[in-house]
Formats: C-alpha cells, structure tokens, sequence
C-alpha cells in the first residue's frame, strides 16, 4: 500500500494494534487505503490484550509500511511499554499521545522516542484545550489532534454548535500560531450514513481543520471527500491565477471581487491542496 504524505493526509485511520489481521501489511492487499495508518494501542485495545497488541506490532514490523502508533497516556501503566515497542518499529512514522495536557508530556514521550520522531498531541480535556498553544509550540509535535468524545464526557456539551465553537476555534488557532498544520479533528460516530461523514469533514475543513480520525474504513472514503476543495473553489482559483498571471502584480478584477495577496495566496493553496490530495 502507499501511504500519503503526513503533511497532507486527510484521512487518519485507527486500527486496534490486538487485530492483526486488520493490519495494513505490505504482503497483502488492501481496500480503501486511508492517508495515514494509526496502529491503536490505546481505547481500541482492552486492557487484558495490552501485551498482546505490543507483540503484534513487534512481530509484523518489518513488513508494515510507515505507520502512526497510538500509545497509552503518559500517566497510565502501559506508556512507557507502548513506547518501547513504537520506537523498534522501522517504519515509525509517529506517534499519537492521547490526554496530552502539558508541553512536559510531548518532550517526556519524545524523550522515550528516536530521536525527531514526530508526535501527534491529541487534545481530550479542558486543561489540554486551555494550554493548546503550550503544546503546539513543543519542537516534538507534528499537529495537534481533537478527541472530541472524551471532551465531551469531561465538559458535558451537547450537539449545539456554538457549544463547540470555543474549543474547536482554540485549537486551529494555537495550531496556526505555532506554525503547524491545522489540527486533525475528532471521527464520525456514524457508520452507515457516510453522506453525514462526509459534511462533518467537510464542516471541519471550513472551521480549519485539515484531517479527520476515521474509525472504521468505510470513513475513508467520505472523510477525503469532505477535506478535498470543491470544484467550484478550484474553478474559481484557476481564474485568480489565470487573471494574475496577466496582471504584472497588480491587483485584479474577478467575479466582481477584488484579489489582493490574502485572496491570491488562497487560490495557490487551493490548487496546491489538489495537487497534494489534502
């Protein structure tokens, strides 16, 4: 299989590390193939299966190709045994700290780690909502991430938007102001209604998200779909930079709107999203 590029994956797929017949291995063929892999150490592994699904990895290694790794939090039992056995692996590409809180938590697990391995801060809790830029700023941290069903047994919040919209809002912003990409948002809980997997992406990419966690496979498909420009977006950045092209570096006229840099810049990013698959 051919993974894309962490930089521009949209889809981030959770496999339960005690389910080796679900691994994405070279030897076999698979289906829908999402952007990043997520080896799941963590909730998706019971906690009798823990050894077991450190062995599974260790034992499949060498024929993985580049995989994340979701560890236990770095106040549970299992931590330091979860990163033992993510760091043997040749094709690390990651790792995911789940409750990260504090920057001492992405630096400790770095620590643990081979050296520049890139980790994935994935934000659960109001601590970890109120010190998000804290955590974005360590040298360790790729993105931060949205576990949005812990968040809400900790916060309470229900289903109305403008609940969400603090959170959600922090943590684009401490993600950008840190210099990284947009954060990755939280899964779909739905399964079966995949057109409602792909407008939550969707909703996610116009709040400034720029990846989605997927659950289940059949989230692929939709969640890429959801995160991709729409083709009016990308009609209308061809003839922002058709115009500009023209213009010599003045400012132009199109669909009786004024484009200057910001808007200029937006339709470059556009079409490098297409060109990327993000």
């Amino acid at each position: 299989m051919m993974v894309l590029d962490p930089r521009h994956a949209r889809s981030w797929l959770f496999t339960p590390a005690d389910r080796p017949e679900r691994f994405p291995l070279r030897s076999r063929p698979v289906g829908a193939v999402p952007d990043a892999v997520i080896l799941d150490l963590e909730d998706a592994v019971a906690p009798g299966s823990k050894d077991l699904a450190r062995d599974n990895l260790l034992r499949c290694g060498t024929d993985l190709p580049e995989v994340w790794v979701r560890v236990n939090d770095r106040t549970g039992e299992h931590w330091r045994a979860d990163l033992d056995a993510a760091g043997r692996l040749p094709a690390l590409a990651g790792v995911v700290l789940p409750k990260a809180e504090h920057p001492e938590d992405i630096a400790a697990t770095a620590a643990l780690l081979p050296a520049g391995t890139p980790v994935v801060a994935l934000v659960e809790t109001s601590l970890g909502v109120e010190n998000a830029f804290a955590v974005a700023r360590e040298p360790a941290v790729f993105a931060l991430a949205f576990g949005v069903a812990d968040f809400r047994r900790e916060t309470g919040l229900g289903d109305a938007p403008e609940a969400w919209a603090y959170p959600r809002t922090r943590l684009v912003i401490a993600s950008r102001a840190a210099g990284l990409r947009g954060p990755l948002d939280g899964p779909a809980m739905q399964l079966d209604d995949l057109e409602a997997v792909r407008a939550e992406a969707a909703r996610g990419r116009a709040g400034g998200f720029t990846g989605k966690l997927c659950i289940h496979p059949a989230q692929i498909t939709p969640v890429n779909a959801g995160f991709d420009p729409d083709p009016e977006q990308l009609a209308w950045a061809r003839r922002v930079l058709d115009r500009a092209d023209s213009s010599e570096g003045a400012a132009v006229r199109v669909d009786g709107e004024m484009i200057d840099r910001p808007r200029l810049d937006l339709a470059r990013a556009l079409l490098a999203a297409q060109d990327t698959g993000s």
